[in-house]
């Protein structure tokens, strides 16, 4: 639940990076066009938007990823963080303890903490032996399942969820979105990134909706969902690839 503390504020965030064309003509793409919005601490904040609207780019400007090109992002003290997301940043050159180990002091874990955390992220994980093995000797399911509980159980300010998360099997995945959610309807601040504006809606208490790089609605989460889902409509009867999902 939020406290009315505000954690981060994006003011009149920019992204753009520089391409070339056929002929090796360069161009500027502009990515983020002047984002402003609050993040406070404790809420559940929904960010939707269909694929290509720049929700990939702010997720790495939250995280700490990459700088904007233009603007700020403040923060109202040491803020750690982490992104949930698909084996991000594993080596796979090393086990699946080393990685987590590095996953916990990336956070600003101490050594003697980190280590007091791997059981718990072992056993949560259910990869056994494996947990002992090499990264590069997992399945998708298999890192995908350590980064989440890495995540986990990892104590951070700001948990970032990406809507590509995969947890592998049925058995895993249902335990995972049950803890998932937990965390969510506790104090732990959260930013839930999706193209879904159904999966923004049954998980978030407010929301904003990105589309060319700009906020085009931000506020209650329902009347966000509801004026996204009539965009995308528009965009169906008009030909548009894309499709609302709920």
């Amino acid at each position: 639940m939020s406290t009315g503390d505000v954690l981060l504020q994006a003011k009149e965030l920019r992204y753009s990076y520089a391409s070339r064309l056929r002929g090796f003509k360069r161009f500027e793409f502009e990515v983020l066009k002047g984002l402003n919005f609050n993040v406070y601490r404790g809420e559940t904040l929904g960010i939707m938007g269909r694929n290509g609207c720049g929700k990939s780019s702010l997720l790495r400007i939250l995280n700490g990823i990459v700088a904007p090109t233009e603007g700020a992002l403040k923060q109202s003290g040491p803020l750690t963080r982490m992104l949930l997301t698909l084996g991000l940043g594993f080596d796979k050159d090393l086990t699946g303890r080393d990685n987590a180990m590095l996953g916990a002091m990336l956070q600003g874990y101490s050594r003697s903490r980190s280590k007091e955390a791997l059981e718990d992220i072992k056993e949560f994980s259910e990869l056994g032996d494996f947990f002992e093995r090499p990264v590069k000797t997992y399945s998708s399911g298999m890192r995908s399942r350590l980064g989440f509980s890495t995540a986990l159980k990892t104590e951070v300010d700001l948990l970032l969820i990406d809507e590509t998360l995969s947890v592998g099997d049925q058995h895993f995945s249902h335990k995972a979105e049950k803890a998932m959610m937990e965390k969510i309807n506790s104090e732990q601040t959260v930013i839930f990134v999706s193209h879904s504006g159904g999966q923004v809606e049954k998980v978030c208490s407010r929301a904003i909706w990105l589309e060319d790089g700009v906020i085009q609605a931000e506020g209650d989460t329902k009347e966000v969902a509801a004026e996204y889902k009539a965009f995308m409509d528009e965009l169906d009867r008009s030909g548009g690839k894309s499709a609302w999902e709920r």
